[in-house]
């Protein structure tokens, strides 16, 4: 049996027979929702959203197979001028990014306007939804503090919750539940392990929901030598909602089912079609995530 109908049967199993794959909530509305996903990169370009000569990258093609499944609609650019647009129509933004998406890169890809990244930031306030993977949190990093040792956080940034600090070596590690999330139901209490490049993060928000923590015991790399941290969350913002998480880099990854259970999870919170307990808890789950060194 393929890994997708293994998806699908073992989810219409567990849902009693549902439509749906484990994770997703249809919004109430018949209206068919749709997600706008964008992939430009600025300087290192993540292999799972390159093209290379095809129309669509590697996770494109995921997401808009996992919509088909779920029932919505998912729309792939790497143009950046589409936040000059209309975004009313999309219920949520899903992002793989990196980089200053206002400048130009070596592809030739239009860049984001920087009105068109504030159109953006007032959407998600307004109340779209936000879904950030990996390298999302790499985009307009925050520069090195001033003399007086202030940090100038991009508003983007802001919105998202954490920043990217660095990387080691691609090794198997684990995640662990903090808390119960759509689409965490089938992770067990010794957390979910998986081969991944796993970020080291930092300039976390205070009202953090922490769904998934990174457990850095026996990693190997300078970077990872701290106290746990959040690795995957929510947040509300504004009236929006914001869903992140870290995993992403590998192409298995995304072909991993208990990674789309955990997506699909995040796309139904971020969009309002599932309600889910996010107050902060960052401070008594990951209480010294803000310490860089052990």
């Amino acid at each position: 049996m393929k890994r997708r109908e293994m998806l699908k049967a073992g989810s219409a199993a567990l849902l009693g027979m549902s439509a749906f794959p484990l994770g997703w909530t249809a919004a109430a509305e018949k209206k068919k929702q749709k997600v706008l996903y964008f992939t430009r990169n600025v300087g290192f370009y993540h292999s799972v959203v390159q093209r290379r000569g095809k129309p669509l990258s590697h996770s494109e093609r995921i997401l808009i197979e996992m919509g088909d499944q779920a029932g919505f609609d998912v729309e792939c650019t790497k143009d950046g001028r589409v936040f000059d647009g209309d975004l009313d129509r999309f219920d949520a933004f899903a992002f793989y990014t990196n980089g200053d998406l206002t400048l130009p890169n070596k592809q030739k890809e239009p860049p984001m306007s920087p009105e068109g990244k504030q159109r953006l930031l007032d959407a998600v306030a307004g109340g779209k939804g936000f879904v950030g993977f990996h390298a999302t949190c790499a985009s307009w990093r925050t520069p090195r503090p001033d003399a007086q040792g202030n940090l100038d956080i991009d508003p983007y940034i802001a919105m998202l919750g954490g920043e990217f600090v660095a990387h080691g070596p691609q090794q198997k590690a684990t995640l662990s539940l903090t808390s119960p999330f759509p689409g965490t139901e089938n992770i067990g209490p010794d957390g979910l392990s998986l081969l991944e490049e796993w970020y080291a993060l930092k300039n976390f928000a205070e009202d953090l929901h922490v769904i998934l923590v990174q457990q850095t015991r026996g990693m190997k790399g300078g970077c990872y030598q701290r106290p746990d941290f959040p690795s995957t969350w929510a947040r509300p913002h504004g009236k929006g909602r914001v869903f992140f998480t870290s995993l992403g880099h590998r192409e298995d990854i995304w072909t991993n089912v208990s990674v789309e259970e955990i997506m699909l999870g995040g796309f139904a919170w971020a969009m309002g079609n599932v309600e889910a307990d996010v107050k902060s808890n960052i401070d008594k789950v990951t209480p010294q995530a803000g310490q860089m060194k052990r």
